[in-house]
């Protein structure tokens, strides 16, 4: 009899253990997927940032632009049209220098500039010399265009690590994700587009849309958009509003 406790104390024990691994794993799961964090990085140090505060009422449409030259401009048609002048454009300084009036359309419409380095190119696979040389070649470009005030990175291809954020940092360029991607470039229509940038989001969030030529139906969204982020009480920003402590100067979403 005792020997058959022994082996029932053993299973007993085997389950046991198995149970609580299955509740330490759903918690890891449920902490990734559920709980959200404005910044990705170490502890200390620079970080990315992803998300702005929660509590506002604020929100950023951020639009990344790389090649092409068909759709940017009818984008800034769309924005005016709907009453928008800060949203915040990240841009690819090879395609600012071919296209440095559509630049400068996009400041005297009030829109920020975000930077997307010089030629395009996945930081995550460049020596540090290159990213860095990829920066300076992009702010020589946006000083040469006479856009000065260049705060935020957005790297090219949307990937990033540690090594990208502290190099970006000793430039004085705070890493900028986003928390909605709306997928507009792959085209999947102009009310899947305006649901996935704002069926989900609240404040403090940064939409992701493109102004590249690969986006073809991002133009005919952005009144949805305009119109569903109004109905939910949310107001656009420039991401650096977003990100600030100040007060935000912007006017509400019309």
């Amino acid at each position: 009899m005792n020997r058959i406790y022994v082996i029932q104390g053993k299973k007993i024990k085997q389950t046991f253990i198995v149970a609580i691994a299955a509740l330490f794993t759903a918690g890891i799961l449920y902490v990734e997927n559920v709980v959200q964090y404005p910044v990705f990085s170490a502890i200390s140090g620079p970080k990315a940032i992803y998300k702005g505060e929660s509590k506002g009422n604020k929100v950023a449409l951020t639009f990344d632009v790389s090649w092409g030259d068909e759709k940017a401009l009818p984008i800034l048609d769309s924005l005016k049209k709907n009453r928008v002048s800060n949203a915040t454009f990240f841009v690819s300084a090879s395609w600012a220098e071919r296209h440095p009036a559509i630049v400068k359309r996009m400041v005297k419409d009030g829109h920020q500039i975000g930077s997307m380095g010089y030629a395009y190119k996945n930081y995550t696979s460049l020596k540090p010399e290159e990213i860095k040389r990829d920066l300076m070649l992009a702010q020589k470009t946006f000083d040469q265009l006479n856009i000065k005030k260049i705060q935020y990175l957005r790297p090219p291809t949307g990937n990033f690590n540690k090594q990208v954020i502290d190099i970006a940092d000793r430039y004085g360029l705070s890493v900028v994700h986003y928390s909605v991607d709306t997928n507009d470039w792959t085209n999947p229509g102009v009310q899947k587009i305006a649901r996935n940038a704002t069926s989900q989001t609240g404040g403090g969030d940064i939409i992701l849309l493109h102004a590249s030529d690969s986006a073809k139906q991002t133009k005919d969204a952005i009144p949805m958009i305009i119109r569903d982020l109004k109905s939910k009480g949310l107001e656009n920003v420039t991401v650096n509003e977003l990100v600030s402590n100040t007060e935000s100067k912007s006017k509400e979403v019309k």
